[in-house]
């Protein structure tokens, strides 16, 4: 079963509220860039590719409702708008990237209609384009793995954070199209349980022999279930490889090395971001502390506790055995190998 997280509807946005999984499938409409900005923030949609194609519809519908006397007053609101969705999330680069597609597309556009209509076709072209991506992310994934291997992930990066397919998941929606078979262990991932939510439920729709784990089971499930490697996406790849993602990624990575299982990271080019020089430099989202305290509102913990909830963490380059991405899978010299990617 595939589910399309995000969806353009002519003058709204169609939208899985991922919040309310495995419980609920109920899909929200968008109407306004406000309730964009909503979503992308209370993580009613999540995953790089998926922000990135919810803002561009966003911001697309915001121009389709916008009355200005002049194209350039047009441009500039515009931009305006692009630096407000941009402020939703800011860690994922793919926000940033999709919105200034956007922006960029017109530039040297002179009417506001014709705008109008050229950021709606951007914004599904970029949606289009994110599928096909995707599936090559999957097809290169194919050459590091073989058939009844065991993948252990983290977070969600599948279909319902992307357009389709996903990214670290994309290899088990091909399988299943070609009647190969992977199985899974996918972490609980906390706080906000993503990897027992989504992951869980989205491979298990699938048809996927997929097995549920805390987040301090890696290591034990690593040592003796036999894991052939370990796929997780990305939020921002920094130019040097230096790789974010969701937090305890780099937990993970490090218990990978010290038990010799190969540990990927599975990311588009619009994931790369060649002026971020090394993780260092990517900002960090702190989110609130009651993500900590408690569990679907259910308080866990001292009410008044301190509380540190960052939402990513950054993986080293040097501990990321190959990075996947619709060219191929990168390995080696990061810096040289991700810069001639887009060359």
């Amino acid at each position: 079963m595939t589910i399309r997280a995000v969806e353009w509807n002519t003058d709204s946005i169609i939208l899985l509220d991922q919040r309310l999984l495995p419980k609920k499938t109920e899909f929200i409409t968008l109407r306004t860039i406000e309730d964009v900005w909503e979503s992308i923030f209370e993580l009613k949609v999540r995953g790089a590719p998926a922000i990135g194609i919810t803002a561009s519809y966003g911001l697309a519908l915001w121009a389709s409702q916008a009355t200005f006397d002049s194209v350039d007053k047009f441009k500039k609101e515009l931009s305006v708008k692009k630096d407000y969705l941009c402020s939703a999330r800011p860690t994922a680069v793919n926000l940033f990237w999709a919105l200034e597609r956007l922006v960029s597309s017109i530039r040297n556009t002179d009417s506001i209609e014709q705008a109008q209509a050229q950021l709606v076709e951007e914004a599904i072209r970029i949606d289009l384009e994110d599928e096909e991506v995707c599936r090559q992310i999957g097809e290169h994934a194919w050459t590091l793995l073989k058939d009844g291997d065991t993948v252990l992930t983290h977070c969600n990066a599948g279909g319902i954070a992307t357009a389709k397919y996903g990214t670290a998941l994309s290899p088990f929606y091909l399988g299943k199209e070609r009647g190969l078979s992977l199985r899974a262990f996918a972490t609980e991932t906390r706080p906000v349980l993503q990897g027992a939510r989504l992951t869980a439920w989205e491979l298990q729709n699938l048809g996927v022999d997929v097995t549920l784990i805390t987040d301090n089971m890696v290591a034990h499930t690593m040592k003796t279930n036999s894991i052939n490697a370990v796929i997780v996406g990305a939020d921002r790849v920094a130019a040097n490889g230096d790789t974010a993602n969701k937090i305890g990624t780099f937990g993970i990575a490090i218990i990978a090395q010290a038990l010799g299982v190969p540990f990927y990271v599975a990311a588009p080019l619009s994931t790369i971001d060649l002026s971020t020089k090394t993780g260092d430099d990517i900002k960090i989202e702190e989110r609130h502390p009651d993500e900590i305290r408690r569990i679907q509102n259910e308080l866990i913990a001292p009410t008044n506790i301190p509380v540190f909830n960052p939402a990513f963490d950054v993986t080293p380059s040097h501990l990321i055995t190959g990075i996947i991405t619709e060219k191929g899978v990168v390995k080696g010299n990061y810096e040289e190998a991700l810069q001639a990617l887009f060359t």
